[in-house]
């Protein structure tokens, strides 16, 4: 009762649910495209599977996310995972039929929402952190909170992709973006980028265009070949 009646512990509260609902629209992106070509009730599924999995995913790279951060060339792998996440996303495969492929999309969904996540929380989960404060309830129950928000913002990115198809591109465009991002973020690449600080610019846009082209040219491929 003491900590539920300390000013201090609610204002910590209120901190870390806005900083997981600034930082988490690229994750309630990542999501919406992950789960959008499954049928309406696995969908349901993957999002709430995909957004409790990282939260909790979450939590546990509180602890360790300061010391990851920084590992040389780790930052580069995961940049490269998320265009290659992208470019799955926009240009993945066409939805497949049966009981067992059906499932196989579901586990493929929700993994592909994990990896995604634990590339681009490591940034995040150092904010949630310093807003913390130390306090492993209020940072557990601070990022529980977050949950019902990823999801409602997931599932209204999904609406919205089912009603201007833009949104997917776009989508798949922010996810190239913060793999740019994350690459030149490295700490071997650091002083590179600090020293000539548009480079951070042209890596984030140079991300966006890679899963953006590249996407599309192997949409169009598929088109044909399922044409022929």
């Amino acid at each position: 009762m003491e900590l539920l009646s300390n000013a201090d512990f609610w204002i910590g509260l209120v901190k870390i649910v806005w900083i997981n609902i600034i930082l988490s629209g690229d994750n309630a992106v990542v999501i919406a495209l992950a789960a959008r070509s499954l049928p309406a009730h696995q969908q349901r599924t993957a999002i709430f599977w995909g957004s409790g999995a990282a939260v909790v995913l979450r939590i546990a790279l509180t602890v360790v996310a300061a010391w990851l951060l920084g590992l040389s060339f780790l930052q580069i792998v995961g940049g490269c995972l998320l265009l290659w996440i992208g470019l799955q996303l926009l240009g993945g495969e066409e939805e497949e039929e049966g009981g067992e492929a059906a499932k196989g999309s579901l586990m493929t969904a929700v993994r592909t929402i994990l990896i995604a996540d634990l590339v681009m929380s490591l940034d995040n989960v150092i904010a949630v952190a310093a807003a913390a404060q130390g306090s492993m309830v209020l940072l557990i129950l601070g990022l529980a909170v977050s949950i019902p928000l990823v999801i409602f913002g997931s599932t209204l990115m999904i609406k919205l992709m089912e009603r201007f198809p833009i949104i997917i591109v776009l989508g798949a465009a922010l996810i190239g973006w913060v793999g740019g991002e994350t690459i030149v973020s490295d700490t071997v690449l650091r002083g590179v980028v600090e020293a000539n600080p548009w480079l951070h610019y042209v890596a984030a846009l140079a991300g966006s265009v890679f899963v953006v082209g590249v996407g599309k040219y192997l949409q169009s491929r598929r088109a044909t070949a399922a044409a022929a």
